[in-house]
């Protein structure tokens, strides 16, 4: 086989050296002194001396029964179930068919913790230019969007490109509709318009908002994704359009010419409804009181199946425990993978869990998210102590075949950042999603699944290296585990 196949494949998939080297480790990521009693020289020679186990989950999971295994459970949980909003009876169909077969597979205490969450339902939406000429514009509501008025709203544009504008020309903000018109800088300083947009054009009088979708590309494509009202500022309904049509409205408006635009939400904030975060264990053997927590999330937003985010994220914190439980590895510590519910909407499981569990926090030794996609991994994100991260290093060495061995600082995540805020260690991996997934969230945005499914289909399955890809990341998330 060629490089981009078969030695690719064989160098991602060695990724388990990782979690089962430290299991037996004290918790050093926790700041203890000294490397838990044991000199350094020690604990790196301890690290070596997994090769052989490592050897073993590879074979297991590139050349024997768990090939291809975590694609397959990716792609029957998205074919079954599709997309999984908060609130939906869909999510809630997720987490019973993930429940069932977290049993099925054999793991260990799995049980659903409950948890409130937001439940917003999208309902019809429209806009249509009437002035200066006839169109229609691609819209998608944001997620907590109120609806406008039954009939919608008919209103002039007021375009600008940044909140400071708005500002300035806050006098002629009152009965519009302000149009963002932001240029792309980064995501997470750009997707600020998404978050706040209404409540900043609600201030001075406006009667909606339209956001430029949050990316640097687009093919007619308007994104999705959660936004935020404040207390005390009137609400007004809100939605993303495309860098097309906000370009064009951008220029209409430097040559004087009016906009006016009619627009529909049919969106509706519901009462918080019942929901769970679901867990599944392989019990520690000497420390079962001591948690390795890995995790992902299981709802998504609806206008995909919510493949990659982040039913990759959730599937991947599965298998990593089928692997181990496959090989009848039994860590010192307990493996426990928390698969999340409404992350999407800030994380509301993932804090509810933290609540419910911060009277441990000391027996919590390590916090783990996947939510940047399961493309080839580079690497791990960490934070922790610096003796911590001095391990680390040794440990990332195991990746050498793989060209994994990036040891970045910031490993936050929403659902794990409680966690590690309260000094708990955290770790994301980041992936080649610099091309893969970046691409498309920003392409396509929150929810970008809605995209062509013939294009999601390829990027995501097309080859037998694209499914190995995500075979490896989950394989990465399971050394990481087994070794903390």
């Amino acid at each position: 086989m060629t490089e981009s196949g078969g030695s690719t494949w064989r160098s991602i998939v060695s990724l388990p050296v990782l979690l089962f080297v430290m299991a037996g480790f004290p918790p050093i990521c926790c700041g203890t002194q000294n490397y838990g009693g044991k000199p350094f020289r020690d604990i790196a020679k301890e690290v070596a001396s997994y090769t052989d186990v490592a050897n073993k989950i590879i074979d297991l999971a590139v050349y024997g029964k768990a090939q291809n295994r975590s694609y397959e459970k990716l792609a029957a949980f998205t074919d079954t179930v599709g997309n999984r909003v908060s609130g939906s009876q869909n999510l809630e169909l997720a987490i019973k068919y993930i429940y069932s077969v977290l049993r099925l597979d054999g793991l260990e205490n799995v049980h659903l913790e409950p948890v409130k969450v937001p439940f917003w339902v999208r309902g019809e939406e429209s806009a249509q230019m009437v002035l200066p000429r006839n169109h229609t514009l691609a819209i998608l509501g944001l997620g907590s969007s109120i609806g406008t008025p039954k009939g919608g709203v008919e209103a002039e544009v007021l375009v600008v490109e940044s909140f400071e504008e708005l500002k300035r020309r806050s006098a002629e903000a009152k009965g519009k509709i302000v149009l963002y018109n932001q240029p792309f800088v980064s995501y997470g300083e750009t997707v600020q318009y998404r978050a706040f947009g209404a409540t900043e054009a609600a201030k001075l009088g406006a009667v909606a908002s339209l956001i430029r979708s949050i990316t640097p590309f687009s093919i007619n494509s308007p994104h999705t994704g959660w936004q935020d009202y404040q207390d005390g500022v009137p609400k007004i309904p809100t939605a993303c359009v495309t860098v097309e049509d906000a370009e064009m409205m951008a220029r209409m408006a430097r040559r004087g010419e009016k906009i006016v635009i009619r627009l529909f939400v049919g969106a509706r904030n519901l009462p918080d409804t019942n929901s769970f975060n679901t867990v599944a264990e392989i019990t520690g053997r000497e420390h079962p009181e001591q948690v390795v927590l890995i995790s992902g999330h299981l709802d998504s937003w609806d206008v995909g199946q919510g493949a990659m985010d982040d039913g990759g994220g959730a599937v991947i914190s599965w298998e990593a425990l089928s692997l181990l439980r496959d090989l009848g590895l039994r860590p010192r510590r307990t493996l426990r993978a928390v698969l999340w519910t409404s992350e999407e909407q800030g994380g509301v499981g993932a804090a509810q869990y933290f609540q419910r569990h911060k009277v441990n926090i000391s027996k919590f030794d390590l916090v783990m998210e996947s939510d940047m996609g399961t493309f080839r991994p580079l690497g791990i994100q960490f934070s922790g102590s610096q003796q911590a991260r001095t391990i680390m290093r040794e440990v990332m060495k195991l990746l050498q075949p793989i060209n994994a061995t990036a040891l970045e600082e910031h490993g936050e995540g929403t659902d794990i950042n409680p966690w590690m805020e309260a000094g708990v260690p955290g770790k994301v991996l980041p992936t080649h999603e610099g091309t893969l997934l970046l691409h498309l969230k920003l392409e396509f945005g929150e929810g970008w699944e809605d995209c062509p499914p013939a294009r999601c289909t390829t990027w995501l399955s097309g080859t037998v290296r694209e499914r190995c890809v995500l075979l490896c990341t989950c394989i990465l998330h399971t050394f990481l585990q087994y070794i903390l």
